[in-house]
């Protein structure tokens, strides 16, 4: 199969059938073998009756149905877990990404090589309110993950097969996707300038609470890439650094009180004495910290857990 296409929604009866026919035409017009998952993030509204109503016309069509609202990225999660294409397209239900694109989204993946091939919006559709937090947020994560998208989170992504089933998706991490993959060692990551088209049906379900979860998720996604697997790494290098100024700090002073001012004012009474043992006790608690954290992770049933790309001699 050559595509699998990953529509994630909420509260999306309305355009379900529209998105569907669109992209009925642009498969048949291209000849290509399909599967068109719909996840139903535990919409409230028709729209699992009118999957199963298109599912009756079309055996393409599968669905998946939450029995609640658990988020874009849970949707993701398991539609990536269930594709079966060589190709992987996601994209919203609320035909602002266009099913046009997705041919020459395809052959990126296929002809050029590439793993990842996200979506730019360059012409958006949306208030002021939306798209200043969202270029300040781009930028943001450019500069962490080295990453240079002008769009990290566009809907309409395509992705090669074995990219989708090398990384676990969890929180709101459906935004860092590109991130993840980067992280799991798929470094050919392309972009597309793709069409955005202003919403026809129903009301945009993301809230404020995205521009502080964002930025989170953010440091998350950088940290676990980094350090995921050697947390000493990090936690010990930050306490040892403190711990030896701390410890610096006290020599000097015990220094300058044994052999310099031997009758100056007592230690205890110097402001610079508790800058010490707190930099100090600080330092140990980050080093503490690291020594739990690489505890918890040999642990962890993905310990050992690499990602082989090629086998011989099997």
């Amino acid at each position: 199969m050559q595509l699998s296409i990953v529509i994630p929604l909420y509260n999306e009866a309305e355009s379900l059938p529209e998105l569907h026919d669109w992209i009925v035409r642009v498969m048949d017009s291209n000849r290509f073998s399909y599967e068109l998952l719909f996840i139903d993030d535990g919409s409230k509204d028709a729209s699992w009756q009118t999957i199963v109503a298109l599912r009756d016309h079309n055996p393409a069509v599968k669905g998946l149905r939450f029995q609640r609202n658990y988020g874009k990225s849970a949707a993701l999660q398991v539609g990536f877990e269930a594709a079966k294409g060589s190709v992987v397209i996601t994209m919203d239900a609320d035909l602002q990404d266009a099913p046009d694109e997705i041919p020459e989204l395809y052959r990126m993946i296929t002809e050029e090589d590439l793993d990842v091939v996200s979506g730019w919006k360059k012409v958006r559709h949306d208030p002021l309110s939306k798209t200043i937090p969202t270029k300040l947020y781009n930028w943001a994560a450019r500069r962490i993950t080295g990453i240079y998208l002008h769009d990290f989170n566009c809907g309409l992504k395509a992705y090669k097969s074995e990219v989708v089933k090398s990384i676990e998706l969890y929180g709101d991490m459906h935004r860092y996707i590109p991130a993840l993959a980067k992280y799991a060692g798929f470094q050919k990551i392309g972009e597309k300038i793709v069409v955005h088209r202003a919403r026809q049906y129903g009301v945009t379900k993301f809230g404020l609470n995205r521009f502080l979860n964002g930025p989170l998720d953010l440091m998350t996604v950088a940290f676990m890439g980094k350090f995921g697997k050697k947390p000493m790494h990090f936690f010990g290098a930050i306490g040892g650094f403190m711990f030896l100024l701390g410890f610096i700090l006290f020599a000097y002073m015990g220094i300058d009180k044994l052999f310099i001012h031997p009758i100056a004012e007592r230690l205890s009474s110097r402001t610079e004495f508790y800058v010490a043992l707190v930099v100090m006790i600080i330092g140990v608690q980050f080093f503490t910290a690291g020594f739990i954290a690489e505890l918890i992770g040999r642990n962890s049933s993905t310990r050992n857990h690499y990602l082989i790309s090629s086998r011989l001699g099997e």
